[in-house]
């Protein structure tokens, strides 16, 4: 008796793990269909898909109910208001005040805490950086520095490398005083390991304001290696600032250039393109945090809401120069640098192994994968591609 229970048990679970991923199924093709709607600008037909998209979807729910609520959040921001008011936009991504800034800085860290995804980006661009110096001097111009989380590590390893090892960064970012902290933080972090460094903050005023401070500002030794690293960065810059400020960067001859990139195509010109190439991509991303957190983890939910949340509206809400995701797929970068006249370095198998270690210790997870691809590091989730780590010259 006790077995036919268990087997009736059993039974109905089965039952239930496939209605609920019916349902899933279901809902992602609603999804499309009212992306579909709203790209032929039938709005009406849009909006009825709305109301049943938003109850069968929540910021606290698995990762189908979450990754539901920010597509549904985010399309119903393209409808004309007079539909959407009962739906509270997120701030866009360029009119952030400080409030929000500082819980964007904040959520940064938790990021880096609860997904491999940046720690993969830092760790590959600095052993690509140390791979590139012969001697102890170092000039790295760090484009959006952040909280300076890459460096430290950086650091530990030239101050064990070389014997008496010089690092200077020029470090770009939008907020000075933002700037000022980071540097302090480095420099006693530097000071403890008895290595020789510098710090010089650059304030850039808005996205075209490279062109101000690059090489202008920069002040160049001849006996130190100069680096460029641009992680998660230059997707942000629309074609024409790219280019211009990737020319400057290959006329000052660097060592290196580390390049780290979403593996996605956010930048097509077709809306139905992005909508899909997104939600194909925070699938993967939501799937991954499902499958390495637990159910209720506050940090997730953060790193949901101001993180990807804010990512997908920008994606699927935004046209033209409103919108700052302009992620493209390694191919894209791939011609465009040749096309400027860079070369890749490839990235040593070390990098690969370090990578595979990261992996192991801290986000462990058959999900997880890493591929050497035309000499870069790929990190990807299920086979499927989510960034790459690439090095030039």
């Amino acid at each position: 008796m006790a077995s036919h229970h268990y087997e009736h048990h059993h039974h109905h679970q089965e039952e239930e793990t496939t209605s609920s991923s019916n349902n899933s199924l279901q809902m992602r093709q609603l999804l499309i269909r009212c992306a579909h709607f709203i790209s032929q600008s039938d709005f009406l037909s849009a909006h009825r898909l709305l109301s049943i998209l938003s109850s069968n979807s929540s910021p606290y729910g698995d990762a189908t109910e979450r990754l539901l609520h920010y597509f549904t959040t985010s399309l119903s921001h393209r409808i004309p208001s007079s539909n959407s008011s009962s739906v509270l936009p997120l701030p866009s991504l360029s009119s952030i005040d400080d409030e929000q800034h500082k819980l964007t800085q904040s959520c940064y860290l938790s990021l880096n805490q609860i997904t491999p995804f940046i720690r993969f980006t830092h760790l590959t661009a600095n052993q690509a950086i140390l791979e590139a110096i012969v001697e102890g001097g170092i000039h790295v111009v760090d484009f959006d520095i952040m909280h300076g989380v890459q460096w430290p590590p950086l650091m530990q390893a030239l101050a064990e490398r070389f014997p008496s090892p010089m690092l200077r960064i020029s470090a770009i970012g939008r907020d000075l005083n933002f700037l000022h902290k980071t540097g302090d933080r480095l420099s006693k972090f530097a000071h403890s390991l008895g290595l020789r460094f510098q710090f010089h903050p650059l304030l850039l005023l808005n996205d075209h304001d490279h062109h101000r401070l690059i090489p202008a500002s920069l002040t160049l030794f001849p006996d130190e290696a100069l680096a460029f690293n641009c992680v998660l960065y230059l997707h942000k810059l629309v074609k024409e600032d790219l280019q211009v400020l990737l020319h400057k960067i290959k006329a000052l001859n660097p060592k290196v250039v580390t390049i780290a990139e979403k593996e996605a195509n956010f930048n097509h010109p077709l809306f139905m393109q992005r909508f899909l190439e997104a939600l194909n991509h925070y699938s993967l991303i939501f799937d991954s945090l499902e499958a390495t957190l637990p159910p209720n983890s506050r940090e997730r939910l953060a790193v949901e809401q101001v993180w990807f949340g804010r990512e997908i509206d920008d994606v699927v809400s935004r046209e033209g120069n409103k919108r700052k995701q302009r992620y493209e797929r390694y191919e894209s970068w791939e011609t465009m640098l040749k096309s400027l006249g860079f070369s890749n370095i490839p990235l040593s198998p070390f990098a690969l192994s370090q990578a595979k270690l990261l992996l192991r210790l801290h986000y462990p997870s058959e999900g997880y994968h890493l591929q050497i691809l035309h000499d870069s590091l790929f990190l990807g989730w299920q086979n499927r591609p989510l960034f790459s780590v690439s090095s030039w010259h």
